[in-house]
C-alpha cells in the first residue's frame, strides 16, 4: 500500500500467464493490502471511494513459495527495496539494496544517489526481465512478479476460504495466542513440525522456528499436546518482536546483544545473527555443544541437544 495505496495502476502479464487477470485488474485502483502468514491479499475497485466489502472489489491472492519473488524499479519518488523473495540471499548478507534510480527501501531506509535523470516523472520504466507473471505499474515505479506459487483472483467470499485454512499470525492485530495453543496442543506431531503448519502458526517459517524453540528451550521433537500452555505462550511471545525486527528491517537477527561473541569466531560469522540457524557443528552460544542438525519433513531444522533436551 505504501507504494500503490490509491493509485490507477497499468497491470500486465509479460510473461503471458496471467492475461486474463491482469486484463480484469488494468487500470483497477488498489484500495487495500492485507498480508495473512506468507500470502498477500491485494483489493482492486474502479474507484478509490468503494468499500473493500463490496461485490465490486476483486481480490489478488499472491503466495510467493520458495521461488517467487518481486523486483522493483522507479524514480527518486518510489520507495521500495530492490526485490523480496527468492532468489535467497547469502546466509549472513544484510539489508536491501537501494534502486538504481534513486530510489530506496522502505525495509532498512537506504536512499540511493539521485542523478539528475532520475527526477519524479522522469523515468522510463525498463523492460520486463526474466518470466514476469505480473506487473504493477504506477506513475512513480513499477513492481514485477516472477515465479510464484499462486496468483490468482479472488472474491471476498475465496478470500475468507485461503485465511480459513491459515492459522493465526503473529504479525498481524488480530493474531490470537490461544488459537496458537490450541492448534498445537491438540495434535500429537512434533512441536518443531507443528511451527511450520500454516494451519497452525502462519508465516514463521523455518529461520524463526529454530530459534524461538531455542530460546525458550523447547526440543522441536516434543509432540505438541505435551507441552504446556505456558510454553506455547513463550513462543508466541517470543515470535511476536522477532518477526516484527524483521519486517522492520528486512533483517532476521535472533541473537541478544549480551551473548554475540566478541570477536565472532572464525567461519562462524553467523553466531553474531543467530543461536542455532545454520551453525551446524558450531558450539551453542550458551552451553558449548555442538549444535546438531536433521532433516525434519524436507526441511533443514537446527537445534542445541542441551539447552533443548527432550
Amino acid at each position: 500500500m505504501e507504494l500503490y495505496g490509491g493509485q490507477r495502476l497499468t497491470v500486465s502479464s509479460p510473461q503471458g500467464r496471467f492475461v486474463a487477470g491482469a486484463a480484469r485488474l488494468d487500470g483497477q485502483v488498489l484500495l487495500d493490502g492485507q498480508a495473512h502468514g506468507k500470502h498477500l491479499f491485494l483489493a482492486f475497485a474502479p474507484v478509490a471511494d468503494v468499500p473493500v466489502d463490496s461485490p465490486d472489489v476483486i481480490w489478488l491472492r499472491i503466495h510467493l513459495g520458495l521461488y517467487g519473488s518481486w523486483t522493483f524499479d522507479g524514480d527518486s519518488a518510489f520507495t521500495a527495496p530492490h526485490s523480496i523473495g527468492a532468489p535467497r540471499r547469502k546466509v549472513g548478507e544484510r539489508g536491501e539494496h537501494a534502486l538504481a534510480h534513486g530510489g530506496g527501501s522502505a525495509l532498512s531506509g537506504i536512499r540511493g544517489e539521485e542523478p539528475a535523470s532520475a527526477a519524479p516523472g522522469d523515468w522510463t520504466p525498463p523492460a520486463p526481465r526474466g518470466a514476469v507473471r505480473l506487473r504493477l505499474a504506477g506513475e512513480h515505479g513499477v513492481a514485477d512478479l516472477t515465479g510464484p506459487a499462486a496468483c490468482e483472483l479472488l472474491d471476498a467470499e475465496g478470500v475468507a476460504a485461503v485465511r480459513r485454512r491459515l492459522g493465526p499470525d503473529p504479525l498481524r492485530a488480530d493474531g490470537d495466542p490461544e488459537q496458537f495453543i490450541a492448534g498445537v496442543r491438540r495434535r500429537k506431531r512434533a512441536v518443531g513440525e507443528l511451527l511450520m503448519d500454516q494451519s497452525v502458526l502462519a508465516g514463521a517459517g523455518n529461520i524463526f522456528r529454530a530459534e524461538t524453540l531455542f530460546r525458550v528451550g523447547l526440543s522441536p521433537f516434543r509432540p505438541g499436546n505435551r507441552v504446556s500452555v505456558k510454553r506455547l505462550q513463550q513462543v508466541w511471545n517470543d515470535l511476536v518482536p522477532l518477526m516484527e525486527y524483521g519486517v522492520a528491517t528486512g533483517f532476521i537477527t535472533t541473537v541478544d546483544a549480551a551473548e554475540v561473541p566478541e570477536p565472532l569466531p572464525v567461519g562462524d560469522e553467523e553466531a553474531g545473527r543467530w543461536y542455532v540457524y545454520h551453525r551446524t557443528d558450531r558450539p551453542c552460544l550458551r552451553c558449548g555443544t555442538a549444535i546438531a542438525e536433521r532433516e525434519v519433513a524436507g526441511r533443514r531444522l537446527f537445534w542445541c541437544p542441551s539447552c533443548q533436551a527432550y
